[in-house]
């Protein structure tokens, strides 16, 4: 089907499903106006500009659409509501499984810059290394914000480097935290997974795993004219397992554990606000979250090797092992700043800093080198990210035509990455069995010589223009230059223009360039770890089959090993953002419709695994202890288009209470355009990028996802039914089509039900995520050869089936 064609049917499906609620009474002119008053911040630098009146398409949601679901995950939420991001929930890739990415429009991760109340936010520690959607990435983890602290967010739906700097490729979530001088609020859920699956070499069904999370906020006044609101949030969410039977072992039990690891977690927010003078306040915020999260690796048993080279380990594991990575995730974000006007410029003026560490260990696992003397535990070492941003916002609204807004700034950042050591024993090798890999099994610690200490900085500077040419017609423009200390300069501009030929019809339009600086994790990530083969690979000539862990290694793209392999410095990604749209507006129905083409050049990837079955790859890593290595490169060239419509409608009526629907459909078609050459003088060097990196970038994501949701209020009552349909998702194979491992296309229910028992503010709840227990498409025996992949690790709504929950909530 095509563009189009979609859009088509989208715009009918909303314009069908408002057309019964347009047959009751008509709205109060409030209700009818009622999305018409969502103030927007992001894009824009216009003061109480609405979304409906933007240039460039935005989504705003509220706190409670966030928080009126199963989860307390952020990322989750979001991606349950807002039809252009994506947020899947791969197992067995190491870190991670417990740091998820997501991804708007299905570009990558850290293509989108995620701001706090407007000041950007820091990246993650964690590299996402492995088979998962985002592969190579290092972008913000949008999990470390309670939903409790948050009092809605904004979704841009373009591209904004020249308002926002690096990162704003595809768009710009900003996260707008809750303030409050007075009153609170306390939250309590519980839920349990209740399905039935059926894998290729056994039935199963679950009823447990639970999930608990306690919430909680208080509003205080500070002083005169100020706030302090107190946010806390603590989540138990035990591990979740959809592994098949293995049917290498007798009996076909089940070895692996495939789902959603088990965590332990507290967050805490506090943000506030004060009225200094007539025209100056300060405000700023304070959150920390510390994170503990268990998740597995593939299962080592005994049998499935040599004897000879794992000699003594069955007196430790005489059934095997099936390894356990711990993170412990600690993060920080703060922020700092005062508003106020000089002669007639508002001016805003911040220093903010945030900090991630993770500390890694290797649990339930061995170190095959020291044989039946290894330990059993490991700690493998420690990533570290940290961010200050200070800057100053000028704006300023002229009398010129009709009214002239300025506004102008400029932003200094220093970034520092680090990779500390792990313990000797969970890399290096105890004198047994050199012939096996080296290092805990599962992830192995980084080394010595893995160690990194780096940091840069960049200044820059903006001017953002927005002229009101007439009462219909409104042109703006912009343009940034930034200066970094690793690889130079680069400057971006923006254009916009709307044209509303009445108050129910407007038209507007967008053209803007972009960057994304290489973040310092891809500049200088270096580690080895045992990553699972893709395909059947040959090794001294030995044949290993798929999902066999193999000891890899990432090097820097500059190192010696890097520069032999291909490697060279890497260079900002470029890339140029078109986009047209349409706004509707009748009575209380809205209708926005916007394409958008982006096409991106030099884009960063992470390698393919290198493997010494090459004989000049042999040559380049002999001696590392490692079979395949690999770097990160640019080159990658691709080009994203599609359609979003969003209808919504708010009906009120004095028998059947209030309704309020919303159908958002987003279409989004990648293409690879082209991609990098292998660089380096070996003799037959290796291509850098296989088939299942060049399908995972177009087809890794929903090319659909239409999604109808109502909420329904009456008196003490109420409820909200929500329908996703997603197109299919493939998790491709490395050169074989027919080991490729697609989702099907899927319908996904949830449903809960609200109760307000007196005229208190007690709430409860009772509600179903995926009620009718929809699951992908079952792998093929070819790729679930043991068990661990029953389905795609590419499922946009995970791989749990249903889960079924209950919540109580007061507020005072």
């Amino acid at each position: 089907m095509t563009s189009t064609r979609y859009l088509t049917s989208i715009s009918l499906a909303a314009l069908a499903l408002g057309a019964p609620a347009l047959a009751f009474a008509q709205d109060t002119a409030a209700d009818a106006n009622d999305t018409a008053k969502d103030i927007v911040v992001t894009g824009t630098r216009v003061a109480g500009r609405t979304k409906l009146d933007s240039t460039a398409p935005v989504d705003v949601f509220s706190g409670a659409s966030l928080q009126q679901q199963a989860t307390p995950q952020l990322a989750t939420a979001i991606a349950n509501i807002a039809p252009s991001i994506d947020f899947p929930r791969p197992s067995n890739t190491d870190g991670t499984d417990a740091i998820r990415p997501a991804t708007l429009r299905g570009m990558s991760p850290d293509q989108t810059l995620v701001l706090v109340n407007g000041v950007r936010a820091h990246a993650s520690a964690l590299v996402n290394l492995n088979g998962s959607v985002g592969r190579g990435s290092q972008a913000v983890d949008l999990n470390t914000f309670p939903t409790v602290a948050l009092d809605g967010l904004e979704v841009l739906r373009d591209g904004a480097s020249a308002q926002y700097g690096s990162d704003a490729i595809a768009g710009v979530v900003n996260l707008k935290l809750r303030q409050a001088d007075h009153g609170g609020g306390a939250n309590v859920s519980y839920g349990l997974f209740a399905t039935n699956f059926t894998g290729i070499y056994g039935k199963h069904t679950v009823t447990g795993e639970p999930s608990i999370d306690v919430s909680g906020w208080q509003g205080f006044k500070l002083g005169e004219g100020g706030f302090l609101t107190v946010s806390g949030d603590y989540q138990h969410t035990s591990a979740t397992n959809r592994a098949d039977n293995d049917p290498r072992v007798a009996g076909n039990p089940v070895t692996a554990r495939t789902g959603d690891p088990n965590v332990y977690q507290g967050s805490g927010f506090a943000n506030f606000g004060k009225q200094l003078s007539d025209v100056w306040s300060l405000y700023g915020w304070a959150g920390y979250q510390y994170r503990n999260t268990s998740s597995a690796a593939s299962p080592r048993l005994l049998s499935a090797y040599s004897s000879a080279a794992y000699s003594g380990i069955s007196s430790i594991y005489p059934n095997g092992f099936l390894p356990l990575i711990n993170t412990h995730s600690k993060d920080l974000n703060t922020a700092l700043g005062v508003k106020g006007e000089v002669a007639g410029w508002s001016v805003d003026a911040k220093v903010s800093y945030g900090r991630n560490k993770i500390d890694f260990w290797t649990r339930n696992s061995v170190n095959y080198t020291y044989g039946a003397g290894s330990q059993t535990n490991f700690y493998d070492g420690s990533l570290t990210y940290d961010q200050w941003v200070g800057g100053v916002d000028v704006a300023k609204k002229f009398d010129v035509l009709n009214g002239l807004n300025v506004a102008w700034g400029v932003e200094g950042r220093r970034e520092g990455y680090k990779i500390g050591q792990g313990e000797p024993a969970s890399y290096n090798s105890g004198g047994v069995n050199n012939t096996v890999g080296l290092g805990a099994q599962g992830f192995s610690g980084f080394k010595n010589t893995d160690q990194v200490n780096a940091h840069r900085s960049n200044v820059s500077g903006y001017i953002d223009l927005d002229q009101q040419v007439s009462e219909k017609l409104r042109l703006g423009a912009a343009g940034r230059f930034e200066h970094y200390s690793d690889f130079g300069d680069t400057a971006t501009w923006k254009a916009s223009g709307r044209y509303d030929f009445s108050h129910a019809f407007a038209l507007r339009s967008t053209i803007s360039s972009g960057f994304r600086a290489p973040s310092l994790g891809q500049q200088y990530f270096t580690s080895t770890a045992y990553v699972l083969s893709t395909g059947p690979v040959t090794i001294g000539g030995v044949t290993y089959p798929i999902n066999t862990p193999l000891p890899t290694g990432t090097y820097s793209s500059t190192s010696a090993i890097g520069k032999a392999l291909g490697g060279q410095p890497l260079r900002p990604e470029k890339s140029i953002n078109y986009s047209a749209g349409a706004v509707f507006r009748l009575g209380g129905l809205d209708l926005t419709v916007d394409g958008y083409l982006i096409k991106v050049r030099d884009a960063i990837t992470l390698s393919e695994n290198l493997s010494i079955s090459n004989p000049a790859v042999a040559a380049v890593l002999a001696g590392t202890g490692v079979s395949s290595a690999r770097f990160f490169i640019n080159g990658v060239h691709t080009t994203t288009q599609g359609i979003d419509a969003i209808a919504h409608y708010k009906h009120r009526t004095e028998s059947f209470g209030i309704f309020d629907l919303t159908v958002a459909g987003n279409v989004n078609k990648i293409n690879v355009d082209s991609i990098p050459t292998n660089t380096a003088t070996l003799t037959n060097p290796p291509p850098l990028l296989l088939r299942n990196r060049i399908q995972t970038i177009t087809r890794g994501t929903p090319g659909e996802k239409i999604s109808g949701t109502l909420d329904w209020s009456k008196g003490k009552i109420g409820a909200t039914a929500r329908v996703t349909y997603y197109g299919n998702v493939v998790n491709p194979s490395s050169s074989d089509a027919s080991l490729d491992a697609p989702t099907g296309p899927r319908a996904i229910t949830d449903l809960e039900l609200r109760y307000q028992p007196t005229d208190t503010a007690l709430n409860l709840a009772i509600g179903a995520n995926n009620l009718f227990d929809v699951y992908p498409r079952i792998n093929p025996a070819t790729v679930n050869t043991n068990g661990s992949a029953t389905y795609s690790a590419y499922t946009p709504w995970g791989v749990n089936g249903r889960y079924l929950y209950v919540r109580a909530s007061v507020k005072w």
